[in-house]
């Protein structure tokens, strides 16, 4: 499961490092089963990039409590959150997408990462880009593709492993409708094999198209969840 109690986060702006700190996340309290599936939503700036980080470990609270997958987050070790990593996909914003490898190899770097076979990422990282429509660019770097391509790649990297929690920010964000659609299928299933999954998003018809319970964040405080 994934749970936040009384969580806090502050940034520091690095230009001006002898200011206070400022909050970000005020007070977060919320509760996922395993399985579960959550819309996140809010205004830009609010605050729902920096709860997906504490999600994947990319930042640490200032105070409160969070469990991911039955691991107390707030304070793992380099070696355990390095391990509980493997188990959480992330579609990021910005891709991420290593520029010298092809989508192939963007696609199969955790599987690799995981020490899985050779056979076995080759089927899977075919599959799942068949699966999102790039069968026929999987040989191609990054910048020989479109953002939206590069968007599906990156997706394709979160989920090719089929990771217990799914932490997704905008991953419709580059995609046409028809593309969304598929992405928002391959998520589903995904989740109803198990994987928790928790989706940023603006694009309210698709919260509408796909009900699911919403966590809403405004001015880094939780206005609504259900």
């Amino acid at each position: 499961m994934v749970r936040f109690e009384d969580v806090w986060l502050k940034y520091r702006n690095p230009a001006h490092p002898g200011a206070s700190a400022r909050d970000v996340l005020r007070g977060i309290s919320f509760e996922i089963p395993d399985g579960g599936f959550r819309w996140l939503t809010g205004p830009s700036g609010a605050g729902k990039t920096s709860l997906l980080k504490l999600m994947y470990l990319a930042e640490h609270p200032a105070r409160g409590f969070i469990d991911i997958l039955g691991t107390r987050a707030a304070h793992i070790s380099r070696h355990d959150a390095a391990l509980l990593r493997r188990r959480i996909g992330v579609v990021y914003q910005d891709f991420r997408l290593l520029p010298q490898l092809s989508a192939y190899d963007n696609v199969a770097l955790p599987m690799r990462l995981a020490r899985r076979s050779e056979p076995q990422i080759a089927a899977d990282v075919s599959e799942i880009l068949r699966w999102v429509g790039l069968e026929d660019r999987m040989n191609a770097r990054p910048d020989e593709l479109s953002g939206g391509a590069q968007q599906r790649v990156a997706i394709a990297r979160a989920v090719v492993g089929r990771p217990k929690l799914l932490v997704a920010d905008e991953p419709t964000g580059n995609l046409d409708d028809e593309q969304a659609e598929r992405l928002l299928l391959l998520i589903t299933a995904l989740n109803r094999l198990g994987t928790t999954v928790v989706v940023a998003t603006h694009n309210m018809a698709l919260v509408e198209r796909y009900p699911a319970p919403v966590l809403r964040i405004e001015a880094g405080r939780l206005v609504g969840h259900g």
